[in-house]
């Protein structure tokens, strides 16, 4: 009697491991972009330059250490778009992003990394159209340099 119910309890908490690590590893993330997946109009985002800036989205910018990623929205050839900026005090090897999900944030594309060649150059991701619909949304990220485990912000979605 007592093996079958210790053999019962070891059965479900491996079941119910095995369905945390479901969950965890099938939460939202990122389709696999690279910079070419959205620029010179992949997927419907346009080049823009890396000192554009619009309005700032009605979400807060990010920063680590000096840099800061805005999500500006603006007026891009005739069209309303969304981009990531970072700006600040940045170096060689601080990046920028923009994700776009189109559910809601359970998924999404990943715009860049476009990294800064140089420091206190600013830095863009590529422009993608603006929508009313509630689950079409961007948020901008930005990462510090090229350290390990990475320092990472991204905005509030939008």
């Amino acid at each position: 009697m007592f093996t079958r119910i210790r053999r019962r309890a070891l059965t479900l908490a491996f079941a119910t491991g095995l369905l945390t690590a479901q969950v965890v590893t099938m939460g939202a993330s990122p389709a696999a972009a690279a910079p070419q997946d959205c620029e010179r109009g992949a997927n419907g985002f346009v080049d823009i330059p890396d000192t554009l800036r619009g309005a700032q989205a009605p979400v807060a910018p990010v920063s680590i250490f000096g840099r800061t990623a805005t999500l500006y929205v603006g007026s891009v050839r005739g069209v309303t778009r969304g981009w990531a900026h970072l700006g600040g005090d940045t170096l060689w090897g601080d990046s920028v992003w923009m994700d776009w999900t189109q559910n809601g944030g359970r998924t999404w594309l990943q715009c860049g990394p476009f990294e800064v060649s140089s420091g206190g150059q600013t830095k863009t991701s590529a422009a993608q159209r603006a929508s009313s619909d509630a689950n079409w949304q961007f948020r901008a990220c930005l990462r510090w340099g090229r350290h390990d485990p990475p320092h990472v912000r991204c905005t509030a979605w939008w």
